[in-house]
């Protein structure tokens, strides 16, 4: 079974994607920032609001800071991937496929979804995992 073909070459969907998961990591803020609102942001100390966060804002807080961590890997993955000039279309899919998965990941995430949640983890991880080992594999 073959993987259908990308609709942009190899290099630019690692690049747009890359782009796109920078964009990604502030999504679930703008929730926080909802829930900072309604618990009366105080600007003199943003840190101690954390506690008076509802719920949903507080697991917000929680998605966007580990989107920072998801994404300082998919960056190294997709920049290994676009310099040793994979045109697979298995490295092009597993690009995509980390951008859904980190979409869906604080929408589980933020609606408490765990099971929802960790699926979208792994699948971010193994498509980060999937640019690695094609990258290794391509060097010599």
């Amino acid at each position: 079974m073959s993987l259908p073909p990308l609709p942009l070459s190899t290099p630019a969907v690692l690049l747009y994607a890359i782009a796109t998961a920078a964009v990604l990591v502030y999504l679930p803020f703008l929730v926080v920032a909802y829930g900072r609102l309604q618990a009366g942001y105080d600007m003199a100390q943003p840190r101690a609001l954390f506690d008076k966060l509802p719920a949903y804002a507080q697991r917000a807080t929680w998605a966007h800071e580990n989107a920072f961590e998801s994404f300082v890997l998919f960056a190294a993955a997709a920049l290994m991937a676009y310099v040793t000039g994979q045109q697979s279309a298995l490295a092009g899919w597993a690009a995509i496929a980390y951008i859904v998965a980190r979409l869906l990941y604080p929408t589980f995430y933020i609606l408490n979804v765990p099971i929802g949640r960790s699926l979208m983890f792994l699948a971010g991880s193994l498509s980060i995992t999937t640019l690695i080992g094609l990258s290794l594999l391509t060097v010599k």
